[in-house]
């Protein structure tokens, strides 16, 4: 579902990504982890054709993000790790905008509102301006829009920072469901035990480059992947 070969992306003389390589097949749920700085947010902004990059290829569902970018979207969800919201929108307006961007049914966006809404807890807020949300209502209102069209590769960054514990138990189980569905989830977090439990692979990128990759279990071995993590960054000091 996601290809990323030989991703290389410098800003002036700093290389962000350096000739990095992963696969995440349709059906996974792939973290990615980092210190600040290590290339997540460049890589995944890359991947979704937010950033031109210096060299390498990336391919969605097989389509070239660099040659095909409008269809590249198309399948693809994108949440990043501080949402821009139009706040002078209610939260109904909004979510039926960006079912237009997507081309949704009128019978598939309600159904897929409301679910989802009432998932999160926040339909009787959706008549409501968007800058009388807080944090973690407008968090939970990109979450909707991120999923309701059902795409095929859902892209987040920090998708869990500002929610409360009820509404990451949701968002967990609302990943699993679409991965069942045959979509791909790659996800960036700091927070490792999240990442332990819920993900099927996980990559480790350190300063640009890929260091660990691997099903959950060959990375972590026997240890935590906390230790994991603290070890390797221990070794580059």
């Amino acid at each position: 579902m996601l290809e990323i070969k030989n991703l290389t992306k410098k800003y002036g003389d700093k290389t962000a990504v350096d000739n990095l390589s992963l696969e995440i097949k349709d059906g996974e749920i792939y973290g990615f982890i980092g210190h600040n700085g290590a290339g997540k947010t460049t890589t995944i902004k890359s991947c979704c054709g937010l950033l031109e990059f210096d060299e390498g290829e990336i391919y969605v569902d097989g389509i070239s993000v660099k040659e095909d970018p409008l269809e590249c979207k198309r399948r693809i969800a994108y949440l990043p790790d501080n949402p821009d919201l139009y706040d002078f929108m209610p939260g109904i307006k909004y979510l039926n905008f960006v079912a237009d961007i997507y081309e949704m049914t009128q019978e598939d966006r309600e159904t897929q509102i409301k679910k989802l809404a009432d998932m999160f807890g926040i339909t009787k807020d959706l008549a409501q301006p968007i800058n009388s949300y807080s944090h973690g209502m407008k968090q939970k209102l990109a979450l909707i829009s991120a999923f309701m069209h059902k795409p095929k590769l859902i892209l987040l960054d920090e998708p869990f920072v500002g929610l409360d514990p009820i509404a990451s138990h949701r968002i967990k189980e609302e990943m699993r469901e679409a991965c069942k569905g045959g979509a791909a989830v790659f996800f960036s977090t700091h927070v490792l035990e999240v990442a332990e439990k819920l993900c099927d692979k996980i990559a480790i990128i350190r300063d640009g480059k890929l260091v660990m990759s691997g099903t959950t279990e060959e990375v972590r071995g026997a240890a935590s992947l906390e230790d994991v993590f603290l070890k390797l960054e221990a070794d580059d000091e």
